[in-house]
């Protein structure tokens, strides 16, 4: 469980978003949505340019001025695990067994270590886990503006193969009513997120990872330069029209 360390902004996380964007627009900043960049022609001329994409993205949109080296690196770039996700309406809280995970607001439920273990390599080997590895956040526990009085709201994902099409509603909530007897009784309603809605919602969520890229040691250290020298060096790109790499 988690104890401390992963906040939850009162009102849910639009309300973090909706506070940076008023600062923002107190400074005179403009906020524009609804638009895809497909390139860099496409924007106005600025003193530096930073775009918040992954590395197949950044390729597309910035190609033509970046290095066939670096283009190289980021076509190369390999994306990890996709999740399923669950986001739950509750007639109460999730009655778990454990007296620590009814007052956690995350909850990671997966067994023991080797079980744990075997549900990822499932994953890894482009298959869905029977009995998955699922994070479950509870955060109306703490934030009760969330629900109306007396009622809940929780999330669950558990990892799956990148673009995967298929259906875990049923085994994320096998596992959680193994610890929580009675939990599937108390769901309301129900939505679905697989890796395809999920990156169809976010375009950096490609084939539903939400980690920005597979983490395995070889990319974890050798993977491409990160965001800030991009940025920097599509501001070169921008003013003279080259970008070394």
């Amino acid at each position: 469980t988690h104890a401390v360390g992963w906040p939850a902004a009162r009102g849910g996380a639009g309300r973090v978003v909706a506070a940076l964007a008023a600062h923002l627009t107190s400074l005179g900043g403009e906020i524009l949505t609804g638009r895809e960049v497909t390139s860099l022609a496409e924007l106005p001329p600025a003193r530096a340019v930073l775009l918040d994409v992954t590395p197949w993205q950044l390729l597309r949109i910035a190609g033509p001025h970046l290095s066939p080296r670096y283009r190289r690196k980021l076509a190369a770039f390999r994306y990890g695990p996709g999740v399923f996700k669950l986001d739950l309406a509750l007639d109460g809280p999730i009655p778990w067994r454990a007296d620590a995970c009814r007052r956690a607001g995350t909850v990671h439920v997966g067994g023991t270590l080797q079980e744990i273990a075997a549900t990822e390599r499932d994953v890894r080997e482009g298959r869905a886990a029977e009995r998955p590895f699922v994070l479950v956040a509870q955060p109306t526990l703490f934030d009760p503006t969330r629900a109306p009085a007396g009622k809940h709201v929780a999330w669950a994902y558990c990892h799956v193969p990148n673009g995967w099409t298929g259906d875990e509603t049923e085994a994320i909530e096998d596992r959680i009513e193994a610890f929580a007897p009675g939990f599937r009784e108390r769901i309301l309603a129900r939505s679905t997120r697989g890796p395809r809605e999920i990156e169809a919602h976010n375009a950096n969520c490609v084939g539903g990872d939400i980690a920005g890229g597979l983490m395995d040691l070889r990319q974890s250290f050798a993977r491409p330069l990160s965001c800030a020298v991009i940025a920097y060096r599509l501001l070169i790109s921008k003013n003279d029209g080259s970008c070394r790499s």
